[in-house]
């Protein structure tokens, strides 16, 4: 068993309350010395006039004083007052550090003849000094121990228990949102999603809870897009499926027909691997350095071996880190969705513009609308029918966002002059 809390409050607040007791104690104990000091300070300045006048009177009497004389000096200074000759006690040097400088303060101001002796029992200090030709001893009261005014305690217990509680309060309201941060993540361990985190209080507690609402947000994409690609499966091949099992049924032996058949499986085919690229993110490779315009030149000869009317401006560009295997899927995406939603001829050009690389792929289609652009690039979404009469699984545009986010870099599609589209790849030199 540890007495050392576990729980960052617990610590916190530990740690408040022993740093307020040591200055607590620091602070009564500096002012008991403070006040001990000037209690010291004001006895002596008193008694230095005090003895001064003594002695000045002394000096003055004549012819030289008698008991009733120095009974009458002692009552008016609060002292008893013997000559050296008759003096019958004894006692000891003082020992208090505000004696001792007391003595020493005297010593300089009355003459080094000065002596003090402390008389335990009386309760008494006595100070020799020299008066004329004669020498006397003057007992004076010892000066109160300095004690603590109740006044003074109560006023320091009041303010201890107000910075505790303050500490207390302060050391609750900075571990209260790592309390909220704990239960979200257990939540999000539980399988549940809890609601955001207030981004609010210290800016270290703001930047972690805007982290973690971003994760959560994330993880939120992440779940909806899983269910919307299991939609979108059983929505996007049920139609080519049922062509098929038509088909099958009426066993019909017609080259039409057949070819039909041909080509739903290849765009079954080709609706799984968007599904697959869309799942995969694009994040399997690691980045190697490499020219994109190689890249580029690749899928744009694999498309011309197909007979497809695509034509490449090339221009010079950098050696950069790329994940080839996704920029090349970058690519195709862009050519294919431009081929089946445009009209030939598709024109991609590459150059570098402003300190980046960028890379357009143009169509002579219909275009879309500018209110429509962010929307086509949310996954599962297809344009207008009419635009091209095709159909698709409508990833196309979103795998090569998220590709294109991958290296940092961003995909804009704006409307040519004379009719068509543009996407636009703008990815940094240095991804």
């Amino acid at each position: 068993m540890t007495l050392w809390p576990r729980s960052l409050f617990g610590r916190l607040a530990l740690l408040l309350l022993a740093v307020i007791l040591v200055s607590q104690a620091a602070a009564i104990y500096l002012f008991r010395q403070d006040r001990a000091a000037l209690i010291a300070r004001q006895f002596s300045d008193t008694k230095l006039v005090e003895l001064r006048s003594l002695r000045a009177a002394l000096a003055a009497t004549e012819p030289p004083a008698n008991d009733t004389t120095l009974a009458k000096f002692g009552e008016a200074y609060h002292a008893r007052i013997v000559p050296d000759e008759e003096r019958r006690f004894t006692g000891g040097p003082p020992q208090s550090p505000l004696l001792v400088e007391l003595g020493e303060r005297l010593k300089s101001e009355l003459g080094p003849e000065t002596e003090l002796r402390i008389q335990p029992r009386l309760q008494l200090l006595w100070i020799k000094l020299v008066a004329g030709d004669r020498a006397y001893w003057a007992g004076f009261p010892l000066p109160p121990r300095p004690s603590e005014p109740s006044r003074a305690v109560e006023w320091s217990v009041l303010i201890l228990a107000v910075l505790l509680a303050s500490a207390y309060a302060f050391a609750r309201y900075l571990a209260r949102p790592l309390r909220q941060l704990n239960d979200a993540v257990a939540s999000v361990g539980q399988g549940k999603s809890p609601p955001p985190l207030p981004e609010s209080g210290p800016s270290e507690i703001v930047n972690l809870n805007r982290g973690f609402n971003q994760m959560l947000s994330n993880l939120r994409q992440i779940e909806q897009d899983r269910a919307v690609l299991l939609a979108g499966i059983s929505h996007d091949l049920r139609t080519p499926l049922a062509r098929l099992r038509l088909g099958i049924e009426v066993g019909t032996s017609d080259d039409h027909a057949h070819q039909g058949m041909v080509d739903d499986i290849e765009e079954m085919d080709r609706i799984i691997s968007q599904f697959l690229d869309f799942a995969r993110d694009g994040d399997e490779s690691q980045p190697e350095v490499c020219d994109p315009g190689d890249i580029v030149a690749t899928v744009i000869a694999r498309h011309r071996r197909a007979g497809r009317d695509v034509r490449f401006a090339r221009g010079e560009l950098p050696q950069v880190p790329l994940r080839a295997t996704a920029f090349e899927r970058l690519v195709g995406n862009l050519i294919d969705n431009a081929l089946r939603h445009g009209a030939p001829p598709v024109e991609v050009a590459t150059r570098v513009a402003n300190g980046s690389i960028v890379l357009e792929v143009a169509d002579r289609g219909q275009g879309v609308p500018p209110d429509q652009v962010e929307y086509l690039k949310r996954p599962f979404t297809r344009g207008d029918p009419a635009r091209s009469g095709v159909a698709g699984a409508g990833l196309g545009l979103a795998i090569v966002e998220r590709i294109a986010r991958l290296h940092r870099g961003t995909l804009d599609l704006l409307l040519r002059d004379g009719g068509g589209m543009i996407a636009r790849v703008t990815l940094p030199r240095s991804p």
